[in-house]
């Protein structure tokens, strides 16, 4: 039986902190940007330790869906507000990706604000709405979640979504390798 995008997406955060225990997952520490996350503190610009945390409460996509009037696939708000964490490297089938995640409060509301921008671009160019998460080692092509069906998406910015990856987020996540920084 497949898991959830909440199982999956545990069982691969859970995997990536595995795979980086004999150095450790490292930071520059900022003041400015505060975070759950870090381990320790320490002066601006040192580094630091760090490990992602479970967000508790958790953070909600509720006033992006009441501006735009759209409901956001809930494979996609489960993925973003689960954990507060920097971003995650992996390996995929098709090559390098990086997982978009939130440091803070203060990256989540960035996060809004870019996906607001991302969909009214969207209806700009009368597309459908897709939702992204993750970047990838080719410029200007992103990870994206396809709204209507939530399947997993290789999407060059503007354009319909090029490839369809996965059927889901969680077989998506199930395909990636962890590469800890």
């Amino acid at each position: 039986m497949a898991l959830t995008i909440s199982e999956q997406l545990h069982k691969f955060v859970s995997s990536y902190v595995e795979e980086a225990k004999s150095e450790g997952l490292k930071i520059v520490f900022d003041s400015d940007w505060p975070s759950p996350c870090y381990e320790e503190t320490a002066k601006d610009g040192e580094w630091v330790k760090w490990t992602p945390k479970g967000q508790a409460p958790k953070l909600s996509f509720d006033n992006v869906e009441e501006a735009l009037s759209l409901q956001l696939h809930p494979d996609y708000c489960t993925y973003f507000t689960s954990y507060f964490s920097d971003n995650l490297k992996a390996k995929a089938p098709q090559g390098n990706c990086e997982l978009l995640q939130v440091f803070n409060h203060e990256d989540f509301a960035r996060l809004q604000q870019n996906l607001i921008g991302h969909l009214l671009m969207k209806e700009r160019l009368k597309q459908a709405p897709t939702l992204f998460f993750g970047l990838t080692d080719e410029e200007d092509f992103i990870l994206t979640l396809v709204n209507d069906s939530g399947e997993v998406a290789l999407e060059q910015v503007g354009k319909e979504p090029a490839q369809i990856l996965a059927p889901s987020l969680a077989e998506f996540l199930a395909q990636l390798t962890p590469i800890p920084h």
